[in-house]
This record gives C-alpha cells, structure tokens and sequence, in this order.
C-alpha cells in the first residue's frame, strides 16, 4: 500500500456522503443507480460498482467503444483436409513441416498471437480455403 493511500484525507462533506451511500439498502441502491443513469448518464460497471463518466466534448459518439486492432489466430479444426491446413500453416507460421502437423493435430491451438486486423482476417481465409475452421480472438 502507498504511503499516498494510507494518508489520504476527506472532507467531512464527504465521509458524510461516503457514510450515507455505504447504509443504503439493495432498493435504494437501485433507485439511485437508475437515477444516476437517467439524469447524468452514470451506469455501472460490469463489476457491478458505480463509474462516473463525464460527458465528452463529441457527445455519444466519441464515447462508441474502440474497435479491437489485434486478434489471435486460432485453428479449431482442421476437417477432412488436413494435409492442405498443414502446408497452409506452414506456410504462414515459417514452421517446418512435421512442426505444422503436430499444430495442426493438437487443434484448437494458437496459430499467430496479436496479428494486425487486416493480416488476421488474410491468415483466415487462406485457413478456410485450406478447410480449416478458425476463429479470431
């Protein structure tokens, strides 16, 4: 624990308000949390714990979730081709080929890890043209 932590001073204003919200019942705090959501936009956090989000200056739309830009590339299976995936994955690892058929057998296995969008979605198709079934994480 950080010396910062262990000393850290309140204001009487908010102990009081900190002591008043710890003493709310489940229905109360329910109140409050739709509350919050309806008037300031406040929602919980999947923890289930309150966050504060302050208004952006390019409203709702700034705040959309930003788009994943890396994937892992996994081979769930390699169907009734499998001497085709292996070439595939060999060719797209750098793997010899005994390395890419024990890859291949040992199927869902992690091909490539936090491959760019663009290069993922490639390495993909390549994968199912082969007869693979593959999934991005």
């Amino acid at each position: 624990m950080s010396e910062e932590a262990a000393t850290l001073e309140v204001t009487a204003e908010t102990k009081e308000l900190g002591n008043k919200i710890a003493e709310l019942t489940l229905k109360q705090a329910k109140e409050l949390s739709d509350y919050l959501k309806d008037e300031y936009g406040i929602e919980p956090a999947a923890g289930g714990g309150m966050v504060a989000m302050m208004p952006t200056a390019g409203g709702e739309d700034a705040a959309a979730e930003v788009e994943k830009t890396e994937f892992d590339v996994v081979l769930t299976g390699f169907g009734d081709k499998k001497l085709n995936v292996v070439k595939v994955v060999k060719s797209l690892t750098g793997q010899t080929l005994m390395e890419s058929k024990k890859l291949v057998e040992s199927a869902p296995a992690t091909l490539k890890e936090a491959v760019p969008k663009e290069e993922a979605e490639k390495m993909k198709a390549e994968l199912e043209e082969a007869g693979a079934s593959i999934e991005l994480k």
